[in-house]
C-alpha cells in the first residue's frame, strides 16, 4: 500500500511539471522561433531519455518491426503534436491551451472506438459529450464563433494528431519498453521538426543565439529534461506499476496545473469559462475514457477475489 501511495505522489508532482510546462512552453514560443526551439528542445529531452535509460542498462536497438511502427508514431506524437502545438501557443494562452490539451483522452477513446474496436457504452457516450461541451466553453468565447482563434484550432489539432499516435503506439508496446519508445520517437521527431524550422524559420537558429538569457535557458531546461524527459519516464513507470486506468486519473490535474502556471506566470487572466470547461473536461475524461468503468470493475474483482 505504501508504494501504491508513493507512485501516487510521484504522479501528482509529474502533473505538476506537465501542467506548468504548457506555461513554460508559451515562454519559450513567444522569445524563440517556435519550431525551431521546439525541435531544440524535443531533441535534449530525448538525449536525456538515453542517457537515463543508459545508467539503467535499458538501452537497445530497434526491431525492423519495431523501428517502422516507431517512425510513423513520432511522426504523429512528436512532429506534427509538438509542431501544432508551438504554432498554437503564439496564437492563444497557456490557459486555453493546457485545458484544451486535457482533451487528450477522450479523443484517443473516440480513434479506439473507430479503428481498434473498442466499445461505446452509454457512460462513455455520456462523457464524450459532457468533455467536448467543456471545450466549446474554453474556444468559444461566451458562445460567439467568432471567439474561436487559429491559436485554440491548432493546439486541439496538436491533441488529435497526439491520439492517433497512441493508438500505433499500442500496437507495439508489448514488446518494447514504452520508455526507451519514447525517447526513440524523440530523437527521430525532433531532428523533423529541426529541419521544418530550418526551412520555415531560416533565421531561428540565430534568434535562439541573440535573444538567449539565462532565465530562458533555466526555462528551457526546466521543460526539455524534467517536465518532458524525467516526467514522461516516470509516468510510463507508474503505469506498469498501477495500470493505465488509475494513472490516467491524474491526467485530469494536468489542466488544473496549466490554469495555475498561466495565472502565477504569465499572468493570464481565469475567466468563468475556463473554470466550468474544465470541469466538464474533467468529468468529460473521467467518463469517456472509461477509467471509471475500469477501475470500478477491477474493484470488483478484488472484492470477488477476497
Amino acid at each position: 500500500m505504501m508504494k501504491t501511495y508513493k507512485t501516487y505522489m510521484i504522479l501528482f508532482f509529474v502533473m505538476i511539471a506537465w501542467g506548468l510546462n504548457v506555461a513554460a512552453t508559451k515562454i519559450l514560443v513567444s522569445n524563440f522561433q517556435p519550431v525551431t526551439i521546439t525541435g531544440i528542445r524535443v531533441l535534449t529531452a530525448g538525449l536525456t531519455v538515453f542517457l537515463l535509460l543508459f545508467l539503467i542498462k535499458k538501452v537497445r536497438w530497434l526491431t525492423k518491426k519495431e523501428f517502422w511502427y516507431v517512425f510513423v508514431a513520432s511522426l504523429f506524437n512528436v512532429v506534427a503534436h509538438h509542431y501544432y502545438l508551438s504554432i498554437g501557443l503564439t496564437g492563444t494562452t497557456a490557459t486555453n491551451a493546457g485545458l484544451i490539451t486535457g482533451t487528450s483522452p477522450l479523443l484517443t477513446t473516440i480513434l479506439a472506438i473507430l479503428f481498434i474496436g473498442a466499445p461505446l457504452t452509454i457512460l462513455r457516450a455520456i462523457g464524450l459529450l459532457i468533455g467536448f461541451t467543456g471545450v466549446s466553453f474554453i474556444v468559444l468565447e461566451g458562445g460567439e464563433v467568432t471567439g474561436v482563434s487559429f491559436g485554440d484550432a491548432y493546439v486541439l489539432l496538436s491533441v488529435l494528431t497526439q491520439a492517433i499516435s497512441f493508438i500505433l503506439i499500442k500496437r507495439v508496446a508489448h514488446t518494447l519498453d514504452p520508455r526507451l519508445m519514447t525517447g526513440y520517437m524523440m530523437v527521430i521527431g525532433s531532428l523533423f521538426l529541426i529541419v521544418i524550422g530550418l526551412f520555415q524559420e531560416p533565421n531561428g537558429f540565430a534568434g535562439v543565439v541573440e535573444n538567449s538569457t539565462v532565465s530562458l535557458w533555466l526555462i528551457y531546461f526546466a521543460s526539455a529534461c524534467i517536465a518532458t524527459a524525467v516526467g514522461h519516464m516516470l509516468y510510463n513507470e507508474a503505469i506498469g506499476k498501477i495500470g493505465a486506468s488509475e494513472a490516467s486519473i491524474f491526467i485530469n490535474l494536468n489542466p488544473f496545473f496549466a490554469l495555475v502556471g498561466g495565472f502565477l506566470f504569465l499572468n493570464e487572466q481565469i475567466g468563468f469559462q475556463h473554470i466550468l470547461g474544465f470541469l466538464f473536461i474533467i468529468t468529460g475524461v473521467l467518463l469517456g475514457s472509461g477509467a471509471v468503468e475500469e477501475i470500478r470493475a477491477r474493484r470488483l474483482r478484488r472484492k470477488d477475489a477476497a
